[in-house]
């Protein structure tokens, strides 16, 4: 469990990973969040971002930040000064916000013992679930943003690895389809390699060639009239495709 430079322990995210390279993503910032804060944070958001090569849009979005990177929306609320007097509203807030948002973190910053003594009693008061959303209390804004970017940036990550590891299964198993595909044509007898990819490539699966007449194998492959016969007679013949064959 990473915990943040106060002992609240409330962020269940794993350390993430050192990036090989810039995050490459877009950062939405809410217009609203940015009229509330001084210019030095968001001159200072604004010039992180570039340096993570995100681009950054302002628009008038209900959470305060949302990150798209990797393929993946990442939805942050960031509290950059604790107020004990506006807790409600701010955990009224999050509970809307979850309810709409599948990735969602709250980040706040409590920069005194007083300040983060009252997140730890508010967080229990109003009966947050750990991890539902993951809370990151940090000490300063600028730590803050630095947070968010790296979960932003770990989970596009993620993501990335995931589409990754699928594609390479799908192509595994388009593999393995045609070579199981190759394996019932060049049983035919006469039909080699090179006939079964023409007949895969103009006519289809091996439905399709089963029903395929002889006029259609020979004005889509280049199949002899011998072979296109054979092709025919294996698929509908059952006197033929049920004899024994010497290849």
């Amino acid at each position: 469990m990473e915990r943040s430079t106060h002992s609240t322990g409330w962020s269940c995210l794993p350390p993430p990973p050192e990036p090989a390279a810039p995050g490459r993503g877009v950062c939405t910032m809410s217009t609203s969040w940015r009229d509330k804060q001084q210019p030095s944070l968001i001159n200072f958001t604004a010039a992180f971002l570039a340096a993570n090569s995100y681009r950054l849009n302002f628009l008038p979005i209900s959470p305060d930040f949302i990150f798209n990177n990797g393929g993946l929306s990442v939805a942050f609320v960031f509290e950059t000064n604790w107020d004990c007097q506006n807790e409600g509203v701010v955990f009224s807030r999050v509970n809307t916000l979850k309810r709409q948002l599948k990735h969602l973190y709250v980040i706040v910053v409590v920069p005194t013992k007083e300040q983060n003594e009252s997140f730890n009693k508010s967080y229990h008061r109003y009966g947050m679930e750990l991890g539902r959303p993951t809370f990151v209390p940090v000490t300063d804004s600028e730590m803050g943003f630095e947070k968010i970017v790296k979960i932003a940036h770990a989970l596009g990550v993620c993501k990335q690895q995931d589409i990754i590891s699928t594609m390479k299964n799908e192509r595994e198993q388009a593999v393995q389809c045609m070579d199981s595909f190759l394996r019932v044509l060049t049983s035919i007898p006469g039909i080699d390699n090179h006939d079964a990819n023409a007949l895969a490539q103009a006519i289809g699966s091996i439905e399709a060639i089963a029903k395929a007449s002889k006029k259609v194998i020979l004005e889509n492959t280049d199949l002899s009239t011998d072979k296109a016969e054979t092709v025919v007679r294996f698929f509908r013949d059952p006197q033929y495709y049920l004899s024994p064959k010497i290849n």
